[in-house]
């Protein structure tokens, strides 16, 4: 019996350990990332000309709106402040797909 009770206990636990990106399609993500043009100004762990998708996903994290904030974000093209203090339209992804902008979404926000 106690075999099966830690045998539970590992199975409940590993189910927290999956990664973050578990149902993401990495691949679509990163193909919409680079057609748009989105590696241009980002990387997954430094800043370029925008921000790196890290720092952008812990912004977010814990916060119940992040997915529907990011989503307005990369769809309405919003000015954006750089760090040498000049602004400009973020570009807006060329999809109008709303299954493949939750996806690059989700993708940002599990970096």
């Amino acid at each position: 019996m106690r075999v099966k009770t830690c045998a539970a206990a590992a199975a409940v636990l590993c189910a927290f350990a999956l990664p973050a990106t578990a149902g993401v399609d990495n691949d679509a993500a990163l193909k919409m990332m680079k057609a748009d043009g989105c590696t241009k100004c980002h990387a997954v762990d430094k800043a370029k000309k925008g921000p790196a998708y890290q720092k952008v996903a812990a912004k977010y994290k814990g916060k119940a709106d992040a997915e529907a904030k990011l989503i307005e974000f990369v769809t309405k093209s919003p000015k954006v402040k750089l760090d040498d203090g000049s602004e400009e339209d973020h570009k807006a992804v060329s999809t109008k797909d709303a299954a493949q902008v939750k996806n690059l979404v989700q993708w940002v926000l599990a970096q």
